[in-house]
């Protein structure tokens, strides 16, 4: 029985070594980097006379970072949270994803995947060596188009793609 142990031991030791090195490490955004891009976004929203919220999210779908400004609306919370949501869910930017479900109405049932979800513009997936590691939403501006632009200018602030 020692034998047989001991012969299984050396004959699976290489294979389990080589799966141990070949792990692949899950990349994430240091909570320095979200209040970072989440504080930018902010303020440039802001210093357009938008008061939003902005809210980093993490791979895993929980918040980072949630940042209000003053006088910012009481809806603008939960949408800046669901569109980082569902631009870090689904790993792309929610403008992008609302164009795709108008043109390909069999697809509509996205929107119903997670209640957490909001697809409208404003939300950018946070990429580093396009590596997905987390989502940012802006929420409050007049438009989604303005939104996703001070969500870019965080994802530049750290140097995100």
């Amino acid at each position: 029985m020692i034998r047989k142990l001991s012969l299984a031991t050396l004959l699976f030791a290489p294979v389990l070594a080589s799966a141990a090195t070949q792990l692949p490490s899950n990349p994430y955004l240091p909570l320095e980097l979200a209040t970072k891009a989440a504080q930018t976004a902010l303020n440039t929203c802001v210093a357009q006379g938008h008061n939003v919220s902005v809210a980093v999210v993490a791979r895993d779908g929980a918040t980072k970072v949630l940042l209000k400004a003053d006088n910012s609306g009481p809806h603008t919370a939960s949408s800046a949270e669901g569109k980082a949501f569902t631009s870090v869910a689904m790993g792309r930017d929610t403008a992008g994803l609302a164009q795709f479900i108008a043109t390909n109405p069999a697809n509509n049932g996205l929107r119903d995947m997670d209640p957490r979800m909001v697809i409208q513009g404003g939300g950018l997936p946070i990429k580093f060596d396009k590596a997905l590691v987390a989502g940012i939403g802006v929420g409050g501006a007049p438009s989604g188009d303005i939104d996703a632009t001070c969500a870019a200018a965080g994802l530049k602030a750290i140097g995100a793609e």
